[in-house]
């Protein structure tokens, strides 16, 4: 199957509302030796207001950013979008990539109207590369070197693993150099240990994580909190009602009769508890899991292998319990509240298929042609989505009363701390913060930054008068 090795660098952390700036991947057959490399920029979207500490971190001056001859956002995802369909299928691997590089990915293909879940569909798996390194120090300290902050505890930022592995990792945050980094990381693993790389490529698959949680009895669930790896054994107790990929897990810490024997009112003060004794994972995000039986001594921490495994045969053999254990957590949820925008809405359902043909006819219609598609679609986050592509992309097309829509949406998420973006205002506010620190821009990317804010706060607010005055006249 091959692996792609990939990263993003991005105006700022928050999925949905920043963008992906600077994309850079590497296809691997499966011995990890190069077969091919890509890499896509993008210039600033207009409603897009850049973190300046992502500026730093990443290196790019915003007059870089705004570079006209650079691809827009749009024509930069139907770049990444076919060369990763043309590598398909694949594993796909980053640097802490579930968490952030894949939600920025799905955000970026779902605002340009392209199918969310390419890395978990067309046959591909994901994996993450951050998991494998805090379970190599915890299972397998031998096949990675891990430094040691100032504190005493180590640290897994990737420079710094990178240079106590002795890979070349001389452009941080630059995003092919942090692929490189990774890739490198992932060959100390596949050459010292053989054993936790074939479990790291076995649970970045979906179907292989649903079958060993189904039949194992118990195993032991790492999860990792403050750069420390938390080894607890649980059992699973099935299925989460609230996300088919989903899985609830019980920690072994008392007996089944124990369990069993509390009333409702016990049951739901222990689930409650923090840490909880309820565990969650999703299986298609590639846990770290370990059978009892593979389990080192220092992950047992003293426990009896027999005992887990008597508590937990005891434990799922019982299908009431189960479901008592599974209704009392999930009735202590906290009801989830929908995102007011459209930014946050991506899991809010899957398009229709009748949505997901106009998708498919959108990429391949003039803009006259896209906006008739885009007026049909059922679902109003397309059509929102639809109508800035078409104003970026062919503004003429629309009728006036549609360009005043889409001008009144894009410049408040400008100016208007509500509508949920990183406001100019505020990114004005943390880039003085940010100069009057000695030291924090080196490179000197703020002052220009800072002045490109003052412009168009000018701009903006310019424009927004003569939009607010034609409305009132």
């Amino acid at each position: 199957m091959g692996f792609v090795f990939f990263d993003t660098e991005t105006t700022g952390l928050r999925h949905g509302f920043d963008q992906i700036v600077h994309f850079a991947a590497i296809r691997t057959d499966n011995d990890l030796n190069e077969v091919d490399r890509f890499e896509a920029r993008s210039r600033l979207l207009p409603h897009v207001v850049p973190h300046p500490s992502a500026l730093l971190t990443n290196g790019l001056p915003i007059e870089r950013l705004t570079d006209e001859g650079l691809p827009s956002h749009y024509q930069m995802v139907v770049l990444i979008r076919q060369k990763l369909l043309s590598w398909s299928p694949s594993i796909f691997v980053g640097y802490n990539s579930i968490r952030f590089d894949e939600e920025m990915l799905r955000h970026a293909l779902f605002q340009t109207l392209h199918p969310a879940y390419l890395t978990s569909n067309h046959g591909n798996c994901r994996a993450d590369v951050l998991g494998l390194v805090m379970a190599a120090a915890a299972l397998s300290p031998a096949s990675l070197s891990v430094p040691y902050g100032p504190e005493g505890r180590p640290t897994f930022r990737l420079e710094q693993l990178a240079s106590a592995n002795g890979i070349a990792h001389t452009q941080a945050h630059d995003a092919m150099a942090d692929v490189i980094a990774t890739l490198g990381l992932c060959r100390c693993v596949h050459a010292n240990s053989s054993e936790l790389w074939q479990r790291f490529v076995r649970f970045s698959k979906k179907a292989a994580v649903g079958d060993f949680v189904d039949s194992e009895d118990g195993f032991f669930l790492t999860e990792f909190f403050g750069n420390e790896a938390y080894h607890t054994p649980v059992v699973c107790l099935g299925p989460d009602p609230d996300q088919p990929n989903g899985r609830l897990c019980l920690r072994l810490d008392a007996s089944h009769e124990e369990f069993a024997a509390m009333p409702d009112e016990v049951l739901q003060s222990y689930l409650s508890a923090k840490p909880s004794p309820v565990r969650r994972f999703r299986i298609n995000a590639a846990p770290t899991l370990t059978a009892f039986y593979d389990a080192p001594e220092a992950m047992l921490n003293g426990a009896d292998i027999d005992d887990l495994e008597c508590r937990a045969r005891s434990i799922k053999e019982d299908q009431a319990f189960r479901f008592r254990v599974i209704s009392t957590f999930v009735a202590m949820r906290e009801p989830r509240s929908p995102s007011t925008h459209v930014e946050g809405q991506i899991y809010d359902g899957f398009p229709g298929p009748d949505d997901e043909i106009r998708l498919a006819n959108f990429h391949e219609a003039s803009w006259g042609d896209a906006a008739a598609i885009v007026r049909d679609f059922d679902d109003e986050r397309l059509r929102i989505f639809g109508r800035r592509l078409i104003y970026f992309g062919g503004r003429s097309v629309l009728s006036d009363d549609l360009k005043l829509v889409v001008e009144r949406d894009l410049t408040d998420r400008l100016v208007d701390v509500a509508a949920g973006g990183f406001t100019l205002r505020q990114a004005l506010q943390e880039t003085d913060r940010l100069l009057d620190e000695q030291g924090a821009d080196a490179g000197g990317i703020l002052p220009n930054y800072r002045s490109y804010l003052i412009n168009r706060i000018e701009r903006v607010t310019i424009f927004r008068t003569r939009q607010f005055a034609a409305e009132s006249g």
